[in-house]
């Protein structure tokens, strides 16, 4: 029984090789190609403040010009203040205002506090007491700041760490005076954050960002698609290993860089040049590009005309889309930010001011505003009064109609 169980062993087992003999080997199907390029998956950029900072207003001129365009277009409104229907021009709010701190103007203050809200969806402003009156304000890194949310959700201090310290800046909670202002764009799920246009159109950032990084690699490796050497040697024989070394080298040394750009490849007998790629046309490489950068713009509310991207520009001229960009979407983040200014700062004051902006002092409204005027000048049934007050302004003291001059609402 032994003898049968060891046969039956020997006849499973495999069959053993003679000494000399090489070991079988497979032909293989791709031996003839040589692959210089593979595919991976689509990365994409992370979603945190200071990564939407770096690879999108400081990597990538669409983002960075609309940010600007909208910043600096909102800190050059003029600001007004009132107490109840009267304006106060003198008033000690605006003179804190127009000098902030002593390394930054008015303009700047609000292009830097704007800034920071558009790139990262947060903005935060500290204030400064001094003898129990407001002295500075001062414009806060949103990368740096925390909130701390109390037991019942709500925010109850702000922590900012820098150069490896952190301090905490209580809320003194309804009817005191907080040291933090915390200006947020609507985030649909998140209470405390708020969510920046640049998330909004990362993808869009990505696309755009990877073209131009495509666009200049190709540039690099000589312009020209990747692809693979197909060797087609009679009987099928593959490439020495000699020869495939000398091969390689060759491609390195003399096919590579900018300055071999457009340098014509020389095959040897039995080489086949085929490409594994798609050529700029075949992408419509810059209408992707462009396609990008229309959807960035959208997500800042800027008219693609003004950002000069070509393409899908639905306004008769640049006027027309100049206006519309102040219309919605300078102004009302103006009115947007006086307002939580007024909020932040009237309690310092008595709580009796209220901060507006002033759009007759935008010179790119002026075509609007004479418009507005010319219609009300010639509507005759209207009085004199009742025609200021139609564009802004109060009653004036030698008109046909009751009640006091001065300018009355002119940020409607």
């Amino acid at each position: 029984m032994l003898e049968r169980l060891r046969a039956r062993l020997a006849a499973l087992a495999p069959p053993r090789r003679e000494s000399g003999r090489p070991p079988e080997a497979k032909a293989s199907r791709a031996g003839p190609l040589i692959a210089l390029q593979g595919q991976g998956r689509a990365v994409w950029s992370p979603r945190d403040a200071a990564s939407l900072a770096r690879e999108g207003f400081m990597k990538n001129a669409v983002v960075h010009r609309a940010v600007m365009m909208i910043a600096s277009s909102a800190a050059s409104v003029p600001l007004v203040a009132y107490e109840g229907d009267a304006e106060r021009p003198d008033h000690p709010l605006l003179g804190l205002l127009a000098e902030p701190n002593r390394r930054q103007n008015g303009p700047a203050f609000l292009e830097a506090l704007i800034a920071n809200l558009l790139v990262a969806g947060n903005a935060y402003a500290e204030l400064v007491m001094l003898g129990g009156q407001p002295a500075e304000l001062h414009v806060l890194r949103p990368d740096r700041m925390r909130v701390v949310p109390g037991p019942d959700g709500w925010p109850e201090a702000y922590e900012y760490s820098v150069a490896g310290r952190t301090i905490r800046f209580p809320d003194p909670g309804a009817g005191g005076l907080a040291p933090i202002l915390h200006l947020k764009l609507f985030h649909p799920l998140d209470d405390h954050y708020g969510f920046a246009p640049i998330e909004a159109a990362a993808r869009a950032l990505d696309l755009h960002n990877t073209a131009a990084e495509w666009n200049k690699a190709l540039l690099d490796n000589s312009a020209r698609p990747s692809g693979a050497l197909v060797y087609r040697g009679e009987g099928g024989a593959n490439l020495s290993q000699e020869q495939f070394e000398r091969l390689k080298a060759e491609l390195e040394q003399n096919y590579s860089g900018a300055v071999a750009a457009g340098r014509p490849l020389l095959l040897e007998g039995g080489l086949d040049w085929t490409s594994m790629a798609l050529s700029p046309r075949d992408m419509d490489f810059l209408e992707a590009k462009n396609g990008a950068a229309r959807e960035i713009a959208l997500a800042f509310g800027v008219p693609p005309m003004l950002l000069a991207i070509p393409g899908d520009n639905t306004y008769a001229n640049y006027a027309e889309a100049n206006r519309a960009f102040w219309r919605q979407t300078v102004l009302p983040l103006v009115g947007r930010t006086a307002a939580a200014l007024t909020a932040w700062l009237a309690p310092a004051y008595g709580g009796a001011v209220r901060l507006d902006f002033d759009a007759d002092g935008v010179e790119a409204l002026a075509a609007d505003r004479e418009s507005l005027w010319r219609r009300v000048e010639a509507a005759s049934f209207l009085s004199r009064d009742e025609k200021r007050q139609a564009v802004g302004y109060g009653a004036g003291e030698d008109g046909d109609g009751e009640g006091e001059g001065g300018p009355k609402g002119r940020a409607a």
